[in-house]
């Protein structure tokens, strides 16, 4: 039996996802000795298995869809003589070297930064230190001054339909190497819609079962709108207030078992069965128990500085909490780096913009008009169509119901929040969260130029329209 080494260090960062490895990255980059523990791959569940193979897949998806189409009809002056062929295999090659170049760039930056990466599973004993068994064999004890926990979370299984055969979560959706010409999605959320979608484009028949009356609850009904009128135009089977029961297997076929709204219970066949219904924190396997920090349900619990109950040990990203965001969890790792370095700093955003990558997309940061009145607030909004945008139109978006939509306080017009839905509105999402963060008022946005032609320009006309005086809408 191999000797078990020892480390000590001032910080041990666990887990090396978006919000581990910025942390790491930045007390580097401070000058603490600083060590990284991770084994499911640098750049965790975002990189590897959820935000960056997904929106290639959605990239490679909507393509697929354009050129169908212009093989059925000429559209732009432009057309194709022949149907295009899909890989599915190709496809996913194409997804995991994106995916490998990315994971590769994370541990040259980690290595810039003079941080130490471990390959490998770290259990803890106590507050400070833990085991690492190696990927390579053998094991590290390492001690730290300072520990960040950034464990992360996992897909939710349903008990009653656990991961195997034809019922799948989003990792192994995104790793099929045939195309499924049935596709049932269990739950409308942002996973499930956003890959349902995409399964459609590639010529999957999808249905879509959700719990609940609406499909994304995170966005009001006037903002899912574009989207549920897409599934519709696109014929994808919506059952909402639907409960999923099980898998049956009957005469060679795969059926999923669902109750209705009405109480009545069906079947459909379906090849895959997509699981979507949540994730939840990596709390199991990694001596959590043995830290001495306090819970909020099944969240590590934390202050405005991400630190745990336990002096010396910090929490941050999905663990901690929602939203269960990637850009959340790197704001954190880099917060608490600063801290520990002794930098006056706390994680307390004004918000955290949203994005569902669904067809349309959908953006939202800070308060809906409704969430704003039930907090008390007198507000008026306002909102430009994407069909009276120049630029919209020339990506061939407006026509899908596509708007922004400014929420602000009626008395000093403090923006209170911004959404939009429409063709490439995800990219807006750093001016909306800016414009919250800063605190700006409808004055600041109409008086901001905007570069024409843009979509930027329809978030100053939402502004306007707020204000009562647009220019490319009637008042």
């Amino acid at each position: 039996m191999s000797e078990r080494k020892t480390r000590n260090c001032q910080v041990l960062v666990v887990g090396g996802g978006p919000g581990g490895y910025p942390a790491a990255i930045r007390a580097g980059q401070l000058g603490l000795d600083t060590v990284i523990v991770d084994k499911a791959g640098l750049g965790g569940t975002c990189l590897n298995r959820g935000c960056i193979p997904s929106k290639a897949f959605i990239h490679a998806a909507s393509k697929f869809e354009e050129m169908r189409h212009l093989a059925g009809k000429a559209d732009m002056g432009l057309s194709l003589s022949a149907a295009p062929q899909l890989d599915m295999a190709g496809l996913t090659a194409w997804k995991d070297g994106i995916v490998n170049k990315l994971t590769k760039g994370v541990g040259q930056l980690l290595k810039a930064a003079k941080v130490e990466a471990v390959n490998g599973w770290a259990v803890f004993k106590n507050a400070k230190t833990c085991v690492v068994t190696l990927a390579d064999g053998g094991e590290l004890e390492i001690t730290a001054e300072h520990v960040i926990l950034a464990t992360g979370s996992k897909e939710t299984e349903l008990p009653f339909m656990p991961f195997g055969g034809a019922v799948i979560g989003s990792t192994q959706a995104l790793e099929l190497t045939e195309l499924p010409e049935k596709l049932v999605v269990v739950g409308g959320g942002y996973i499930g819609l956003e890959l349902g979608i995409a399964f459609r484009k590639l010529g999957s028949a999808v249905t879509v079962v959700e719990a609940l009356d609406r499909i994304v609850p995170l966005y009001d009904a006037e903002l899912t709108r574009p989207v549920t009128m897409w599934l519709k135009k696109n014929k994808v089977e919506l059952h909402l207030k639907s409960k999923a029961k099980g898998v049956v297997e009957e005469g060679g076929k795969t059926f999923l078992e669902f109750e209705t709204a009405g109480g009545e219970t069906q079947r459909i066949e379906a090849d895959k069965i997509l699981v979507s219904v949540g994730r939840r924190p990596v709390t199991e396997g990694w001596g959590l128990e043995n830290m001495g920090v306090d819970m909020d349900g099944p969240f590590v619990k934390i202050d405005n500085q991400c630190r745990t109950a336990m002096r010396g040990v910090y929490a941050i990203g999905d663990l901690t909490g929602e939203p269960l965001l990637a850009h959340k969890a790197t704001a954190q790792g880099e917060a608490v780096a600063e801290i520990i370095a002794g930098h006056k700093r706390r994680f307390d955003p004004a918000a955290i913009a949203a994005v569902c990558f669904t067809e349309p997309e959908l953006v939202g940061a800070g308060l809906t008009p409704d969430e704003a009145k039930a907090k008390g607030e007198d507000v008026i909004t306002g909102k430009f169509p994407l069909a009276a945008s120049g630029r919209a139109l020339t990506m061939e978006g407006g026509a899908d119901g596509g708007f922004v939509r400014v929420t602000a306080r009626k008395s000093d017009h403090v923006i209170l929040g911004i959404h939009a839905v429409g063709k490439h509105v995800s990219e807006l999402s750093g001016e909306f969260a800016l414009a919250l963060e800063m605190g700006a008022r409808l004055e600041d946005i109409s008086g901001t130029i905007h570069v024409h032609p843009t979509l930027t320009e329809a978030f100053a006309e939402s502004a306007l329209a707020a204000l009562g005086h647009p220019i490319h809408i009637s008042a």
